[in-house]
């Protein structure tokens, strides 16, 4: 509240500022240049003397009105400046940044609850259902496939159906690295803790390598093989 008192009290000043600089000197300004046009016309000797002085005070007047006009114009830019700044810019970028995060969750939120409702009312077909209209809304999204992987290993019991739900993920989409790496390690997990399948796990661990070489993932791969003694 003091913030918007003070840009008052600058503003109301600057108004001010601006409306005596309008009226300052127009009167004797007008009067001096209407006496150097009655000098310079009908003058006197001695009158005609004097031109020259009056002339430079004229000018003097308005190179003294310019320079105000000059100062008055930095101190109102200034003020809108330092509003602009200081409040309408991070109110902006406030806004945007909520545009994009807000219609983020959105999205998630749109796609998402139908399926997260059903979970947790129990009805764990009607939530692999919900998740696969997900996908199909945000097909470049992971998460879906992980829940209805998730899903047909704990609460369904088939770890087949798993395997069928992550490899229709991993060959159905270009995925960026990071999320297809995310994949084939969650494939291999069902591979070796559901089915004891270590070498169909392996297999997919040495293909993590072989596409990723030189990641984070080509090396959790490595290491997780050199766990489990597979060359």
């Amino acid at each position: 509240m003091t913030k918007w008192i003070l840009y008052l009290v600058f503003a109301a000043a600057i108004a001010v500022g601006w409306t005596m600089f309008m009226k300052s000197g127009e009167g004797e300004q007008q009067k001096l240049a209407d006496e150097i046009a009655r000098i310079d016309k009908n003058g006197t000797l001695e009158e005609l003397e004097t031109l020259p002085s009056l002339k430079d005070n004229l000018e003097s007047l308005k190179s003294s009105k310019s320079l105000t006009g000059i100062l008055m114009a930095f101190l109102t830019a200034g003020l809108v400046g330092v509003v602009f700044v200081i409040d309408v810019l991070p109110a902006i970028a406030h806004r945007l940044t909520h545009a994009v995060y807000d219609s983020a969750e959105m999205v998630e939120e749109d796609v998402m609850h139908d399926a997260r409702a059903k979970m947790a009312q129990g009805d764990y077909e009607g939530a692999v259902g919900a998740f696969r209209d997900a996908a199909a809304q945000d097909p470049m999204n992971r998460l879906p496939y992980v829940e209805i992987a998730k899903i047909q290993r704990e609460h369904l019991h088939d770890s087949q159906a798993a395997i069928s739900t992550l490899r229709e993920a991993i060959e159905g989409q270009a995925w960026e690295v990071n999320d297809a790496a995310f994949l084939m390690f969650r494939l291999a997990e069902v591979y070796d803790e559901d089915l004891n399948d270590r070498m169909s796990a392996a297999t997919l661990l040495q293909q993590v390598m072989d596409q990723f070489p030189e990641t984070r993932h080509s090396a959790n791969a490595r290491h997780k093989l050199h766990d489990w003694g597979v060359a």
